[in-house]
């Protein structure tokens, strides 16, 4: 039987990023990082990485804050890690944008753009475009990676391992391993990703209410420039981010496929996909429609209130939830990770 103080189940940018923040606020305690594939092997793998300072209700606007502030701060200390910055324009309907305009931070310094110039977007009749900042784009698997490299001589990182069996006891949180050992945890951080349905705590999860929701993104085969903007569609809930060091764009827009499960959806296009892309994408930027014809696929947790979901399982506080950030998992892990450490840790 191992013995830990902590157990973080889950070694994407959320529970790496928990891990860290573990780390660095309880020195002493003994932590091990499992994942049942190797780190950022999941949907972390396939993430956008965008950061912008938008959030659709409060509490994730005050994650959001956080969270730039944080980046801010680990991209002075770590210049050399794989973080962005981009110039923003958002284009919406002006009717909705000034409805809807709280849900961009004031730092984002939203000013009216009395013209619009792109290389591939356009505005359409009726819409306004403004223009602003506090944006940035990360490799997300790259920077999971750095980031838990650094803890491996602090925290025991479990990579391939598949937890089979979790069981709350009188002396921890026992965790049993698909390798025939065993893991006693004093508290449990549960990170999984889309992976809610998961035979070792499904039950504990479900009561959550999160569902499972497929995300595409399509790559456009065009170079982006060094002054290309990210463009944000508005009214869509949808984005066309230059990925200058890839040499492509990403167009993600809103896939409406639910309850999938990651284990079992496909992660190749279908003919589908690429046309209701291309459905939105023409409406704003029609030359790049046509060279949207690759792109992935995978999945992400949702929260029933579209708030991330950081709180205990079946009312036991040493076993805390962390995740269902809504497609929001790098922009907001600083944030999740606090509120995690600050449970785990009391």
């Amino acid at each position: 039987m191992i013995r830990v103080d902590i157990a973080v189940l889950g070694a994407g940018i959320i529970g790496g990023m928990t891990a860290r923040e573990i780390a660095a606020r309880a020195p002493s305690a003994s932590i091990a990082l499992l994942d049942r594939a190797e780190v950022a092997g999941g949907a972390s793998r396939r993430s956008a990485g965008l950061h912008f300072p938008r959030g659709g209700n409060a509490r994730v606007r005050e994650s959001t804050a956080y969270s730039h502030r944080f980046y801010e701060q680990l991209r002075s200390e770590q210049p050399e890690l794989p973080i962005f910055p981009v110039p923003m324009s958002v284009i919406a309907s002006a009717d909705t944008f000034e409805a809807e305009r709280e849900k961009y931070l004031p730092l984002a310094g939203l000013t009216p753009a009395a013209d619009f110039t792109h290389r591939f977007a356009k505005a359409p009749a009726e819409t306004s475009v403004w223009h602003g900042h506090g944006c940035h784009y990360a490799d997300v698997p790259a920077l999971t990676a750095h980031l838990v490299n650094q803890l491996r001589d602090r925290v025991v990182v479990r990579e391939g391992v598949h937890v089979q069996g979790l069981e709350q006891t009188p002396d921890g949180i026992e965790l049993r391993l698909a390798t025939g050992e065993s893991i006693r945890a004093g508290r449990v951080v549960l990170a999984p990703g889309p992976w809610l349905h998961a035979d070792a705590w499904a039950p504990l999860v479900g009561p959550l209410g999160a569902r499972v929701k497929k995300v595409v993104a399509l790559h456009i085969a065009d170079r982006p420039g060094p002054d290309d903007r990210l463009v944000v569609l508005h009214d869509e809930d949808a984005f066309l981010l230059p990925l200058r060091e890839r040499g492509y764009w990403l167009f993600s827009y809103t896939c409406q496929e639910w309850d999938v499960t990651p284990d079992t959806l496909p992660t190749c296009l279908t003919g589908q996909d690429i046309a209701e892309a291309r459905a939105v994408l023409g409406r704003y930027a029609p030359d790049l429609a046509s060279a949207a014809s690759s792109g992935r696929v995978f999945c992400d947790a949702y929260s029933p209130d579209r708030t991330p979901l950081v709180q205990p399982l079946a009312g036991d506080p040493r076993l805390v939830f962390a995740g269902a950030a809504n497609g929001s998992g790098y922009r907001l892990a600083p944030a999740i990770a606090k509120a995690a450490a600050d449970l785990v840790l009391g």
